[in-house]
């Protein structure tokens, strides 16, 4: 400690502070190039040991595996090995098909490429990794089995069975060394995430309703909804590190729902105090202020604030981080509250609505939350998991491209018979299969892979012909190899050009090829790296050629799908379930590109309340006797008329605010849903009337 310029004997001076941060920094990267060298190092000596023929691809699997976090490493690993299964069945059972026809035997092996570029696509992270693996398996499969100038040998079972076993070696071995050397803190990670999007939703929430001034919090919400999205790999993760996650993963994506249906509940309470005059606001809003539970009020309130190792938690997070069950049951009593709440207006009817159900998602999080800290207390979530696609298009453009890809490298190499020419097909698959679901990253993606493949031939070439001659024993092998993989495991944990090296790191083990008897010759060197570079240059020339949906054109996309799914929602009553509608949006508003802007993710999140106000008002109309009313107005909305549409709406509201009071609690639900409908309208009319305006 210091105290006018004098420095208190024992105190660290500035420089050891400063070189303490940087040891405490580099400290992670640096353990994992320990590991990856590990990894690679045990593959290979267990490969090595049961005398496999081509041990260097359960060296590079090893590579391919590791990952800077556990969780991800576990759980790419797992998913690894499902895809190693079903490519290598795949080109046994395509063998069988075309015993003596290589054309066919061609035209299937791209086909096979193309259908798993498909499922990459609507697949998410490591599933979708997995049917990128089945795709390019059964290549690296093909390219053992197959002739001079192509056809599958009468060996291919056999080779399946080799090749799978190898890759599954070093699957094992990379899970081994991580698992053994990492503890892992993804859980901890999306645990503290949770807890501190619940409370700042909570508090935000409550503080619109005792404010009720205008709505200034739009940017908050949408730094809100990028959080929630970012959430789906870090539950990967977490399920990788911890097996009872997995077999509970519904509880978790109920809670990502949970997120998504408290944020468009504040979004439609939000609006609604904002159009209200300022008087008829602040009184309803501090009605519904006043019936949440103490434990919920704003920041404004707290005075007591719980510190937990270096931030400080407000109440609300401090509780959610504490007794997240007990929190959970906080907000479905809050939301209960909310639903039976007396109301004479239909806008206060409305604001309890929207409480409650941001009360109701708020708990869905909170028991994701309990799950991961007390998963005895965690109640089990109901219902399959969702699979729903945004939108077709972009995994057609991929499985049309990789299937191009594909058979062009396999065309080349029939016509040149090029020695190599069965490795660049792996590797063109390899690249086009791994990025094309990356969309308008794709191509970069490419050119980095490009780039670290042409670094890894360069080291290979270094490390083959200058050191390994010298070298006769395995432990002389493994610490060469490591002086490589070390730094670049070091590179490949930082946040610049991590790509870039880890197709180095891959690829140098590819190349390198060591083997219980080392060849060295520099012709066969020289192709085996052309064939990976050609490859690796046909698929990144393929992603230039036929790219992806640009951001703009699939921003466009997407929001003219979701008008016309909401104009057939509004004139087909029976196409989906409310579920089903929030499912399909909330994938589509995921799946809208980083340079979305703001007022399309609002046109979006719009749409999603105004089809789920749809499907509750067309039902209680035919509760009320008033189906032809309401259908008159969703005609409306579907010819792209709002006005229209507001007028039929209005009409509706007379007719229920002049109705007898034995259906009084259904009226005004009724009208406080043509409220939310009318301000969604209102608010986005361009939208609405005529698609995405340009």
């Amino acid at each position: 400690m210091s105290r006018a310029g004098v420095v208190t004997p024992g105190a660290p001076t500035p420089f050891a502070q400063q070189a303490g941060r940087l040891a405490q920094s580099f400290a992670p990267p640096l353990l994992f190039g320990l590991r990856l060298s590990a990894s690679v190092a045990l593959a290979l000596y267990v490969a090595f040991s049961l005398e496999l023929d081509n041990p260097s691809w359960a060296g590079t699997t090893a590579a391919v595996v590791c990952q800077p976090q556990l969780g991800a490493s576990l759980r790419k690993a797992s998913f690894r090995l499902v895809g190693t299964l079903i490519g290598a069945a795949a080109i046994v059972v395509l063998t069988a098909c075309f015993p003596q026809n290589r054309i066919g035997f061609f035209l299937g092996l791209a086909s096979w490429g193309a259908a798993c570029g498909f499922f990459a696509t609507i697949l998410r992270n490591f599933a979708a990794y997995a049917a990128s693996l089945a795709g390019y398996t059964a290549a690296i499969i093909a390219s053992d089995a197959l002739g001079a100038t192509g056809g599958p040998g009468p060996e291919v079972f056999m080779l399946a069975v080799v090749r799978a076993s190898e890759i599954c070696i070093g699957i094992l071995c990379a899970g081994l060394v991580l698992a053994g050397t990492d503890f892992g803190r993804a859980r901890r990670t999306l645990a503290a995430e949770f807890a501190s999007l619940c409370a700042a939703i909570t508090e935000r929430l409550l503080a619109a309703f005792l404010t009720g001034g205008p709505d200034e919090t739009q940017r908050v919400r949408r730094e809100l909804i990028r959080r929630v999205i970012a959430l789906d790999p870090v539950i990967d993760a977490a399920i990788g590190e911890a097996s009872d996650l997995r077999y509970r993963s519904r509880t978790l994506q109920a809670a990502v729902g949970g997120l998504f249906a408290a944020l468009s509940g504040w979004r439609v309470a939000a609006r609604r105090l904002e159009v209200s005059p300022a008087d008829q606001a602040r009184v309803e809003g501090a009605i519904i202020g006043s019936s949440l539970p103490q434990e919920f009020r704003g920041p404004q309130e707290l005075r007591g604030r719980q510190e937990i190792g270096e931030r400080e938690l407000s109440a609300v997070e401090a509780g959610l981080a504490a007794d997240p069950a007990r929190m959970r049951d906080l907000y479905r009593t809050a939301a209960r509250a909310l639903t039976t709440l007396p109301a004479d207006t239909p806008s206060l009817r409305l604001l309890a609505d929207s409480a409650a159900e941001a009360m109701l998602g708020l708990s869905r999080a909170s028991n994701g939350l309990a799950l991961l800290k007390h998963p005895g207390r965690a109640a089990a979530a109901s219902g399959a998991a969702d699979l729903s696609v945004p939108d077709w298009l972009p995994a057609a453009i991929n499985a049309v491209r990789a299937f191009l890809t594909i058979g062009v490298v396999e065309l080349f190499w029939t016509l040149t018979a090029w020695p190599s020419g069965a490795q660049a097909i792996t590797f063109a698959a390899i690249v086009i299969l791994l990025l094309s679901p990356q969309a308008d990253r794709a191509y970069p993606a490419a050119m980095m892979f490009l780039i670290g493949a042409c670094v890894a031939v360069l080291l290979a070439m270094i490390v083959k012909f200058a050191v390994l001659p010298q070298i006769v024993t395995f432990a002389g092998l493994s610490l060469v190899m490591g002086l490589v993989l070390t730094p670049l495991g070091f590179l490949i944990a930082l946040p610049w050009r991590s790509a870039l090296f880890a197709a180095a790191a891959i690829n140098f083990a590819a190349l390198l090829a060591p083997a219980n008897v080392m060849s060295y010759d520099l012709l066969t060197f020289f192709n085996s790296s052309m064939a990976v570079v050609a490859g690796v240059g046909v698929a990144t020339l393929a992603l230039r050629l036929l790219p992806p949906l640009s951001p703009a054109a699939w921003t466009e996309r997407l929001l003219r799908l979701t008008l016309q799914d909401l104009r057939r929602l509004a004139t087909h009553p029976c196409d989906w379930t409310r579920r089903e509608w929030e499912g399909r949006i909330i994938s589509r508003l995921v799946a809208l590109p980083d340079q979305a802007e703001p007022l399309q993710r609002a046109w979006l999140a719009g749409a999603l309340t105004l089809g789920r106000e749809i499907l509750r008002l067309r039902n209680l109309a035919a509760r009320l006797n008033l189906r032809d009313e309401a259908e008159g107005a969703f005609a409306a909305l579907a010819r792209g008329d709002c006005a229209a549409a507001i007028g039929r709406l209005a009409e509706i509201d007379r007719i229920l605010a002049d109705a007898n009071a034995r259906t009084a609690p259904a009226r005004l639900r009724a009208r406080a849903g043509i409220l939310v409908m009318t301000d969604a309208l209102t608010e986005y009319e361009d939208y609405f009337d005529a698609g995405s305006p340009g």
